[in-house]
């Protein structure tokens, strides 16, 4: 009888740049792919209709990372290159990284070309005491999971 598997759970999210860490995340969503559904309709040799489905263009879904705002603006200068136009410097290889409660890697989705199309901020009140949430959305060019 195989071994049961512990779910995964990770209690902090890095995102990684080309090797380097440049900021941790209390959320990180978006890890998945899917295919257009291509239907092509076939005639049997009795004349039956048959619609057979193929895959056709793959998509990727952007990863939406959320994290409690500080003043490390690094999100910020990445999200501004595109802003200025720079979009071939803005696409970087990187990771989105898992950790367990004790700090090990748990979860690694590594994508590929990303670069962030969408930055925003929570509202400010300043009668309130919920901390202003940074939300960086991240396009990329593929992504693949390890460990």
């Amino acid at each position: 009888m195989p071994d049961a598997m512990d779910p995964i759970s990770a209690h902090q999210f890095a995102l990684e740049i080309q090797g380097i860490t440049e900021a941790t995340f209390r959320e990180a969503s978006g890890f998945g792919s899917e295919h257009q559904i291509i239907e092509q309709k076939e005639q049997t040799s009795k004349g039956n209709t048959v619609i057979r489905k193929i895959p056709g263009t793959l998509k990727w879904q952007n990863i939406t990372l959320k994290r409690g705002m500080t003043s490390n603006d690094e999100m910020w200068k990445w999200r501004q290159q595109v802003i200025d136009g720079k979009i071939e410097d803005a696409r970087l290889d990187g990771s989105i990284v898992g950790y367990d409660e004790n700090g090990e890697e748990k979860i690694r989705y590594d994508f590929r070309r990303g670069w962030p199309s969408k930055w925003e901020s929570t509202a400010m009140n300043a009668g309130g005491n919920e901390p202003v949430v940074e939300t960086i959305e991240i396009t990329h060019e593929g992504l693949e999971r390890k460990l």
